[in-house]
């Protein structure tokens, strides 16, 4: 089964495994709620791969819950049974499960798309009613338009003036 690198992906994963039946509550429980940074209140995604391949994604671009640490337990739930791209996750794909989890920085919008770089920021375009995002790093997005065609491609977005883009840096742990 997977390690977790990082205390933000152990979190993801208690989580998963609780709801699938498979753990209890965490004696590490208290120690979660003595770190100072899962105590604040950020938006975040929890990514869940599978053989390198996609297999649920869910996050918040603004923090819903109490603190990052209740938005990691939700996030890490709705991305293994909740995204509508993919069936629920199963036990036996547990084997196979790797977790990524992206803390993001506040948005900032942009008046220029050469204040971008798929490598370093994540976007997000809205026309008023829709919204598309893609985080920044990931593997095939390699130029500025590939990033802003993919995210507006998830939202039903046609090129039109008005369009708002903003950008945010996010920390990725594994």
């Amino acid at each position: 089964m997977y390690k977790p690198r990082s205390i933000y992906v152990k979190v993801a994963l208690e989580s998963i495994l609780n709801k699938l039946g498979l753990g209890g509550q965490s004696e590490e429980e208290d120690k979660y709620q003595e770190m100072e940074d899962l105590m604040e209140k950020k938006p975040c995604f929890v990514t869940l791969y599978k053989e390198n391949s996609l297999r649920g994604c869910i996050g918040t671009m603004v923090p819903y819950r109490e603190n990052l640490l209740e938005e990691i337990r939700a996030n890490a739930i709705s991305a293994a049974f909740n995204d509508p791209r993919f069936e629920p996750l199963k036990k036996e794909e547990l084997e196979w499960l790797e977790i990524s989890v992206d803390v993001l920085s506040p948005m900032e919008e942009i008046e220029d798309i050469k204040e971008l770089d798929p490598k370093k920021y994540g976007i997000l375009i809205s026309d008023g009613r829709s919204q598309g995002v893609l985080l920044p790093d990931l593997e095939g997005v390699d130029s500025v338009e590939q990033q802003i065609e993919i995210a507006m491609n998830k939202a039903g977005i046609t090129r039109q003036p008005g369009l708002v883009i903003k950008k945010f840096t996010v920390k990725r742990y594994r």
